[in-house]
């Protein structure tokens, strides 16, 4: 528990704010703002609170998934700022998996252990329409008991659009194939005037919003994000989480909320300097402070806090479990989008390293599934998981040699 003494030394608008989320009130766009101007012992309380109202919620039982990201293509017809793993259909890189290559790999996690496959890519042109319905049945006819996480919003827009149906009636397509969730991920910052400048083209955030709600009512529950780090500022991330906030009231389908430090080394608006001001990414400092406010926000209402070890790294994961964070996301095997960006982690983390660095800070690891019902708690002992076998996680493959390898080279389906 956080004493009185300590909040009575906090600056006097920054412990009100805290006071109230103690209270386990709602806090305001406004309040959670004068959060970010938090120092010395204030913001060190600030990821106390967090830590508190983390444990209030969901104890000290840190979750991980054991899943697999499968980015079928990198070749998009969108040309966003922040993104270095499209390509365009012309570069020499670009790849797309035939299904029977997806289906190998889904296949090959889950002998691994995996119970989900995560699913998402580039938007390719003139891709056939109903190229998603079909990955999906086909992996599913083989492994009818994985779990599908599969197609962002961006996705399901591109795929309603070729298909010139509606959103619900794609979305009721994508889920008889087989999808059971979507990533909640083409969000970035959800504010039209800064999309339109990170990501012209993409997504707008009506039809964001819109893809997911109806997911949401028709039964497929979603994940939510946030990139930080680049031209937004905390008052546009906290309306952002706001809007998620709100949209999880309406209709209670979010089973997180994954914070995503925006990797800057290879991206396009980083690289060419194309907007005034624009950040390497958040600091330390400025990482922690915003998965504690995203708890401080939405503990009311979205039980889980889930930080990045891929953009992170696992040390500073292990700090952002107590800022805050209870999941520890995923063992990924294959993650393609961040890596290309220049992140330093993602081939894989076996989950004996995942449960050693959540012992290591005093609390229980648990594997779950991708809707949070746990699986194994490791409270009694060590046990060894099929993936921690695994010697060299280059069997895998990589990225990096993904994008060179002809035999899944891309070739445009209408070229003559």
């Amino acid at each position: 528990m956080i004493s009185d003494s300590l909040l009575k030394n906090a600056d006097p608008l920054i412990a009100e704010v805290l006071d109230h989320a103690l209270s386990e009130k709602e806090i305001s766009v406004k309040e959670a703002v004068r959060l970010f101007d938090a120092k010395g012992l204030d913001f060190h309380l600030v990821g106390m609170v967090a830590d508190e109202l983390r444990r209030r919620r969901v104890g000290d039982i840190v979750t991980f998934v054991v899943n697999r990201n499968i980015n079928f293509t990198n070749v998009c017809i969108k040309q966003c700022g922040f993104c270095a793993f499209s390509r365009d259909f012309r570069e020499e890189e670009g790849y797309f998996l035939p299904t029977e290559e997806i289906v190998r790999r889904a296949k090959e996690a889950h002998q691994f252990g995996a119970t989900e496959v995560c699913i998402q890519a580039g938007l390719p042109p003139n891709m056939e329409s109903k190229t998603y319905e079909n990955i999906c049945r086909a992996i599913k006819s083989e492994i009818p008991d994985i779990h599908i996480h599969g197609f962002s919003p961006e996705e399901v827009l591109y795929g309603a659009t070729l298909s010139n149906v509606s959103i619900k009636e794609y979305l009721m397509r994508l889920k008889d194939a087989g999808v059971n969730t979507l990533p909640g991920t083409a969000a970035e910052i959800l504010d039209q005037e800064m999309r339109d400048k990170i990501s012209p083209g993409r997504i707008s955030v009506k039809d964001w919003v819109e893809v997911i709600k109806t997911a949401h009512r028709l039964g497929i529950n979603s994940t939510s994000t946030i990139m930080f780090g680049h031209i937004e500022t905390p008052e546009d991330r906290v309306k952002h989480i706001a809007k998620i906030r709100d949209i999880q009231k309406e209709t209670g389908g979010f089973t997180e909320f994954v914070p995503l430090n925006f990797i800057y080394s290879e991206a396009p608006m980083y690289k060419h300097q194309l907007h005034e001001q624009i950040r390497s990414g958040a600091s330390a400092n400025d990482v922690l402070i915003t998965h504690a406010v995203s708890r401080i926000m939405l503990n009311n209402s979205i039980n889980n806090i889930q930080m990045s070890w891929v953009k992170e790294g696992p040390k500073m994961a292990q700090v952002l479990l107590m800022w805050g964070a209870n999941d520890f996301g995923g063992t990924l095997i294959n993650e393609s989008i961040s890596t290309s960006a220049g992140a330093s982690y993602g081939q894989l983390l076996k989950p004996k390293d995942m449960r050693r660095m959540i012992r290591e800070i005093g609390r229980i690891p648990a594997q779950r599934n991708t809707s949070y019902k746990i699986l194994k708690k490791y409270d009694l002992g060590e046990q060894e998981d099929e993936l921690d076998k695994v010697s060299d996680p280059s069997q895998f493959g990589s990225y990096f040699e993904l994008v060179k390898l002809d035999k899944y080279r891309y070739k445009n389906p209408r070229a003559k």
